[in-house]
């Protein structure tokens, strides 16, 4: 049996050699995993060439701008389009669907115009009455094609050639394009408040056959219009919530600042309020629950009304409320349960919080950097969405036959919209068109696109990983600096959150890269059988459904797996200044040697840390519900009037709580290498005078550790 001090590894890894100088992070290092450090730069200099071509290919105006049959865009300016930004399709019957309108190409001709329709009108009737009546001409005349000014042309040509639209019918713009306007009365569709409309052919039709198209753009437009209000809403509070986010990064740094001297008190403190905050929410359910009876409709049930984008009318429902009462009771129950039987181990996660809350009052810089891995995220972001969008058009216009006749064999083959009307495409097929489709090419870059999307994908997920890995590797390098100082404050290096960032960048940025490199290689996998799993949706291949629902677990629990493993690698990097993997290895194996531990003071700690988010972003939202809903008679006359009340407030409380996480991420990470460094000072050190413990006093007495006298130490 191994004696204190001595490396001991009877289960896990080889016994250890330590060096009787160490006295922290080491400085002297050299550059680890230099071929990942070197395949790490390449990549991203092919990146950087990456967006440089598709920059260069790319044209985010497809976008921007819809495109009309001619492949020219509406609303372009210097062009003959610069005022016609909406687009007019001549037939939207033969649109399948929203959809298709939207995403690729409806087979109808597609003009670019000033204005969407208002009236009903056909090109029958008007024909038959523009000698007497110019102005209806004039006005359906805006729809034709460019130059087209020939009533006297007869009707089976103009249709055959797709002169005019047979009709137009009204319309109201949405995404650039016109579409019918639809509303519905008493549970009928109607257009404009008629539910006929003439087809332009001859037939009176009723508006349901434009059902097919009409799925989905009434929720569509009535989603637009709960955006709009959310607009709105913004507009006029984001003062207010600007506010509110700031309270709340004000309560977190408190926060973290007292627990440096009143850590048990708070943290009790802050678990009742989490408790109250509940019972409060379990006392306002009941009382509206109970102050809803006996009024007509609060007894319906949410299947009996249905999707509703007025989110109020479900608070006028009592089995909301009721929902929300059990919800809460269940959450409040499983809380007080696990306070019950963790709260000796929570008296032990207390005061190594206090001791990280003393490390962060020396090193006040750290609670800054997670800005840094902020905006290092945020170019990642940025730099990965506009490729993906250059990408995404660089394709050539791609022109195709659209043909009238159903037997035509040339259409939708691709055609050459300057030679088409000198081959005998017309001739065979009356009426035949050579019209824009989508955007694409037969290049070698245009067949590769969709291998550059995910080198795209792929590598933004690296840089991401790495982001946040070096922000681990710093913070875990200057807390460190803390641990192992024999005299605290004293033999603090300084400046050690710099002096841990130049370390991590110059000699470990092989390794940093290493870890986000098996990281990104996992979550890429996950992302594709996501994309597997939504195509495969509609399947009726259950053997399929569970074998993708299987693999989804396993690299979710080993994504899992592997951030815990690379958090605690670059922390052993940060110490020991040692490749990734001989880091990963020796973290694992100290871990694996100190089990109980790690579940007894790292998960309690980060449960209470995750309670002291809940309790930040809850009392935040709780202070703005009172206040946007004008409850608190100081303000009453500040809160601003809104369509929804829960967009400030759910922003605040998503807001604070990642406000709070920023900071608590923090905290987080100073208690997982405390935790470290506390394991490998009961490895390296026995108590004596020549092996003496660098942990606080206040660790001595929770874990029972007590110097050895010098005479004990001998022998």
């Amino acid at each position: 049996m191994a004696r204190k001090g001595e490396a001991s590894a009877p289960l896990y890894g080889e016994p250890r050699k330590f060096d009787p100088k160490f006295r922290g992070p080491i400085h002297n290092r050299h550059c680890t995993d230099i071929i990942c450090c070197v395949i790490f730069i390449v990549v991203i200099l092919g990146y950087i060439a990456l967006g440089i071509v598709a920059w260069v290919h790319g044209d985010p105006r497809k976008v921007i701008y819809p495109t009309d049959s001619y492949g020219q865009f509406c609303g372009q300016k210097d062009t003959l389009n610069e005022n016609k930004t909406i687009l007019f399709y001549f037939n939207i019957l033969k649109c399948a669907s929203p959809i298709v309108l939207i995403n690729l190409q409806c087979p109808t001709t597609q003009l670019c115009v000033s204005k969407c329709p208002d009236r009903f009108a056909t090109y029958i009737d008007v024909q038959a009455s523009y000698r007497y009546k110019p102005d209806q001409w004039n006005y359906f005349r805006q729809f034709c094609k460019p130059g087209f000014n020939n009533p006297r042309k007869s009707v089976a040509q103009v249709l055959r050639d797709e002169d005019c639209p047979s009709m137009i019918i009204p319309s109201r713009p949405f995404l650039k394009r016109c579409f019918p306007d639809f509303s519905t009365k008493n549970g009928v569709l109607t257009v404009a408040n008629q539910t006929t409309f003439k087809d332009g052919r001859g037939k009176t039709r009723n508006v349901t056959d434009l059902r097919e198209a009409a799925n989905g753009i009434n929720n569509v437009l009535d989603a637009r219009s709960v955006g709009m209000k959310i607009f709105e809403d913004y507009a006029i509070s984001w003062y207010w919530i600007l506010i509110g986010l700031f309270i709340a990064m004000i309560v977190s740094l408190l926060f973290l600042v007292l627990l440096r001297f009143t850590a048990g008190v708070l943290f009790w403190i802050f678990i009742f309020g989490v408790i109250g905050i509940i019972g409060y929410g379990i006392w306002h359910c009941y009382w509206e629950y109970d102050h809803l009876k006996g009024i007509p409709g609060s007894d319906l049930t949410v299947y009996d009304i249905g999707f509703q984008t007025d989110f109020r009318v479900y608070l006028q429902l009592r089995q909301t409320w009721l929902a929300f009462m059990i919800i809460l009771c269940v959450v409040e129950v499983i809380i007080i349960l696990m306070l019950i039987f963790l709260r000796n181990r929570i008296r032990i996660a207390i005061a190594l919080l206090k001791e990280g809350s003393r490390a962060i009052g020396y090193i006040m810089s750290t609670l800054f950097y997670p800005i840094v891995t902020f905006i290092l995220i945020a170019i990642c972001i940025s730099y990965w969405a506009v490729t993906a969008v250059f990408l995404a058009t660089s394709g050539e216009p791609v022109y195709k036959v659209m043909a009238n006749q159903t037997l035509c064999k040339y259409a939708n083959l691709t055609c050459d919209p300057e030679t088409f009307n000198t081959t005998n495409v017309t001739k065979l097929c009356p009426g035949a068109q050579c019209t824009f489709a989508f955007y694409g090419g037969e290049s070698l870059y245009h067949k590769y696109i969709f291998i550059f999307q995910l080198a795209n994908a792929f590598v933004f997920l690296w840089l991401v990983n790495f982001a946040i890995a070096l922000g681990q590797c710093t913070l875990a390098g200057a807390f460190a600096s803390y641990y192992w100082a024999s005299r605290k404050p004293a033999d603090i290096p300084l400046w050690p959150l710099f002096s841990s960032f130049g370390r991590a960048i110059r000699y470990h940025t092989g390794s940093l890269a290493f870890g986000a490199l098996i990281l990104a290689i996992v979550q890429l996998i996950r992302v594709i059988l996501e994309y597997l799993d939504h195509k495969l949706k509609g399947t009726q291949n259950s053997f399929t459904r569970f074998l993708l629902c299987c693999l989804k677990c396993c690299f979710w629990c080993l994504e899992r797996f592997l951030k815990f493993i690379n958090r605690n690698a670059y922390i052993m990097i940060a110490i020991y200044g040692k490749n990734f993997c001989t880091s990963a290895k020796e973290a694992f194996f100290l871990l694996m040697r100190n089990v109980v531990r790690v579940a007894v003071l790292d998960k309690v700690t980060d449960f209470l840390l995750f309670l002291g988010k809940i309790l930040v972003a809850g009392g935040v939202g709780v202070l703005a519900f009172f206040f946007f809903t004008q409850r608190i008679p100081v303000f009453a006359q500040e809160a601003p009037t809104l369509n929804y009340y829960w967009v400030p407030l759910l922003t605040v409380i998503i807001g604070s709580y990642l406000v709070a996480h920023g900071f608590f991420s923090v905290y987080a990470m100073c208690v997982d290498t405390l935790f470290l460094c506390f394991c490998e000072d009961l490895e390296r050190n026995d108590g004596s005078t020549a092996k003496p413990y660098f942990m606080s006093a206040s660790l001595h007495r929770i874990l029972g550790k007590k110097e050895l006298s010098p005479k004990k130490a001998v022998g």
